[in-house]
């Protein structure tokens, strides 16, 4: 029987602080749509493909979308692929690749320009996750069969139609670039980063297998 993959110490350590308790009762009501669908497809045996939206693609989506797949591992959930995407393509915010560094995240970039292609590996014996930014409709996406999780409120309202989509799902995060430039900005990438692992956890942590 082959070993059982983890996640890198680092990231093993944050995650057993992650404080389920923190997470309001509305915002539990908002996740249980996602932990349905999971369950389903996990119940079926089926691919679980997740595709997290924001407007550009540049920060919310891309730690959900990392942060989903390393609790993914975590849990032993199977089959689990998580993609991301935006309403346009600008580039992954170099903030957000900081701060998942610093949660343990192992980074290379694989191309620089206007809009970097990042690799981000969660553990050592799984794919990293290969990070940039592009639309959600992108080819580098699933054309269907994928639960549509919208991480803003813009893309959300934006967005009324989702092609491909067989669910789609509306969790919404604050935007830290409302702090890019000030003294806080760290901090606040930090917070909305350990927000999102800890729902993203939750939602795992509730599959039964």
């Amino acid at each position: 029987m082959s070993k059982k993959s983890t996640l890198f110490p680092e990231i093993e350590a944050l995650s057993v602080k992650l404080d389920f308790t923190t997470i309001s009762g509305e915002r539990k009501e908002i996740l249980q749509p996602l932990v349905d669908f999971i369950q389903a497809k996990a119940d079926a045996g089926e691919d679980i493909r997740l595709n997290l939206i924001c407007t550009h693609n540049s920060r919310r989506s891309h730690l959900a979308q990392i942060w989903a797949q390393a609790a993914a591992l975590n849990y032993d959930i199977p089959k689990v692929t998580c993609y991301s995407g935006g309403t346009e393509a600008t580039a992954m915010y170099p903030k957000v690749a900081e701060t998942l560094a610093q949660a343990g995240f192992k980074i290379q970039i694989l191309a620089s320009g206007s809009n970097p292609v990042y690799a981000v590996k969660y553990a050592e014996d799984e794919h990293p996750v290969v990070a940039f930014s592009k639309t959600y409709y992108d080819d580098f996406n699933p054309e269907g069969g994928f639960a549509a999780i919208m991480t803003c409120s813009q893309a959300d309202g934006g967005c009324p139609f989702i092609s491909g989509a067989e669910k789609r799902i509306a969790i919404t995060y604050d935007d830290p670039k409302a702090f890019d430039g000030t003294a806080q900005q760290a901090e606040k990438y930090g917070e909305r980063s350990i927000q999102i692992a800890t729902e993203m956890f939750y939602v795992f942590s509730n599959i039964k297998k």
